[in-house]
């Protein structure tokens, strides 16, 4: 447990996160990032992946929020959709359960500025794996 809390300290640090600001048993939840200058690309533009990175997390800690910490929530189908360019600074995050179904579920997410202005949105189908099975299966291929 210590290995995996180390690894996902140094995710959470590599992504800029700044703090989980809801997590809301209805299937919701709000984080906050510091877009990093280190995390751009020309012009000063933060490159796509942060930004999916991003959204996606917001949508799987909905669905942990949503069916407890005994969940891997695994993405079937990402689709992101970007309006306009994230730039370094705090930007805040957002992701709902849309349909919740007991193998899958259908969630959405938003990444705003910290004006408030929507700079992309995101769906996803995820599967709610069972955390035991996955962290059995990662110790068997020796990860």
């Amino acid at each position: 447990m210590a290995e995996e809390t180390h690894t996902i300290e140094a995710l959470y640090q590599t992504m800029g996160l700044v703090r989980i600001v809801e997590m809301d048993q209805s299937g919701k939840a709000v984080l906050e990032y510091q877009a990093k200058p280190e995390q751009c690309h020309s012009g000063g533009v933060v490159q796509g992946g942060f930004v999916t990175g991003w959204i996606d997390a917001a949508m799987a800690h909905a669905a942990i929020a949503l069916k407890g910490t005994d969940v891997v929530p695994m993405s079937l189908e990402l689709k992101i959709s970007f309006f306009a360019p994230a730039r370094p600074g705090l930007v805040i995050v957002e992701g709902w359960v849309e349909k919740d179904g007991r193998r899958t579920g259908f969630f959405e997410g938003r990444l705003k500025d910290s004006e408030g202005t929507v700079l992309a949105k995101g769906t996803s189908t995820i599967l709610f794996a069972n955390r035991a099975k996955i962290e059995n299966a990662s110790k068997a291929a020796g990860k």
